[in-house]
């Protein structure tokens, strides 16, 4: 799973990715600090199943406290402005950027202190729900732009060889990462002459791009820097911008306890709603008047906001849920003793059959069964499976 990191110039979408990532990236206060996307593995929270009498050995999610810590691929891409389609600022590199991800999370400045093209201004003289509405603009005009592309001539080839419209349009949207079942909930919302193409308006194109991306890489807004914003101001974007998820955050507060953490200067666990200072003798004069900033910060809001953000673009907005699958259901480990050693991220709605398609192409095809690690009831096939199950799948050898 791959989740895009988005929005203008200097609204701290690089300290977001950085502090979720603790990958060094360029940060500086004017447009443009981001020229090429930068890629990172952050992690989200999930419950450990494991016994305590019998401790898990993660593999590929480490865990901490009972808590797992599960790998989500993010890319931060350079900052958009108005007319990117077009080709302003690094538009075309930016939107390209965007391929491959699953979803969105659109940074903005909560304080309203960021001009359009990311030029630095006074708190409060820009709008961030016009920001928003914009750039969801700038997506649309980029998929109705692929869309369009000789789509005349093609439309009519569609019909004339009675070929399906999903395969016109999976072919047309090839590279976006766009699914056949988000292009059949896009067709679903729109009330257009499926089977007659060549017949769409270009109002009917832009409103199936718009559709398609609602479905396939939805989006959640990210407001920054509230601590420079009061939360009657978060409240006032999140009315005017459902049914579109908000959360307010302070990504350089998040950046600098994680780094502290790192460093041994604190204890913190990203997402708790405070920290501690093992050793204060160590903290010179400055650092501890940050920290006692940030403290205030946690205090005003719960927490930086930053894990919260990423962890309702997965299981909020992306619907997923984390499965361990298993070797031995009865011991819970793999075929080297690891004790739960995955967590994978599966869509709601997986079945046991997908699971196991997911694990590797071979045990799907060769798929018998599944077993519960909890309750070794035998799973069919077609068994949704439930969040944080504990699965071995029994294949054909």
């Amino acid at each position: 799973m791959e989740i895009g990191v988005i929005g203008k110039p200097n609204v701290g979408k690089s300290t977001f990715f950085a502090a979720l990532t603790l990958v060094d990236v360029a940060i500086a206060p004017y447009p443009f600090t981001t020229i090429d996307p930068n890629r990172g593995v952050a992690a989200i929270r999930a419950p450990c199943p494991h016994r305590p009498e019998s401790p898990c050995t993660p593999g590929n999610a480490r865990c901490d406290g009972g808590v797992r810590w599960v790998p989500v691929n993010l890319i931060d891409v350079p900052g958009l402005v108005p007319g990117a389609h077009e080709g302003r600022g690094l538009g075309h590199k930016f939107l390209d950027d965007l391929r491959a991800a699953d979803g969105l999370i659109q940074v903005v400045d909560l304080s309203g202190s960021a001009a359009d093209d990311g030029t630095l201004a006074g708190a409060g003289s820009t709008d961030p729900a016009r920001e928003v509405e914009w750039l969801a603009e700038e997506l649309v005009a980029w998929v109705d732009e692929i869309l369009g592309r000789n789509f005349d001539r093609e439309a009519r080839s569609v019909e004339l060889e009675g070929k399906k419209l999903e395969e016109f349009l999976q072919r047309r949207l090839t590279g976006l990462s766009i699914s056949p079942s988000a292009i059949a909930a896009a067709r679903r919302s729109l009330a257009i002459d499926l089977d007659h193409p060549s017949r769409w308006t270009p109002e009917d194109r832009t409103r199936l791009a718009r559709e398609l991306l609602r479905a396939a890489k939805p989006r959640i807004v990210a407001a920054n820097k509230c601590d420079r914003s009061t939360p009657a101001e978060r409240d006032r974007l999140r009315a005017q911008l459902e049914p579109v998820p908000v959360e307010a955050m302070c990504a350089e507060a998040e950046l600098t306890l994680r780094r502290a953490n790192r460093a041994g200067l604190v204890r913190y666990r990203p997402g708790a709603p405070d920290f501690e200072i093992p050793d204060p003798t160590r903290l010179s004069a400055p650092q501890r008047r940050a920290l006692d900033e940030i403290r205030q910060i946690l205090a005003t809001w719960g927490g930086t906001g930053v894990q919260t953000a990423l962890e309702t673009a997965v299981f909020g907005l992306l619907h997923q849920i984390v499965i361990y699958p298993v070797e031995d259901e009865n011991h819970w480990t793999d075929s080297r003793g690891r004790v739960l050693p995955d967590a994978l991220l599966v869509p709601e709605g997986t079945t046991a059959r997908g699971l196991a398609y997911r694990v590797h192409t071979d045990l799907g095809e060769q798929f018998i069964r599944a077993i519960d690690g909890r309750s070794h009831r035998a799973l069919a096939a077609d068994h949704q499976l439930e969040p944080n199950s504990i699965v071995r799948i029994v294949a054909r050898k």
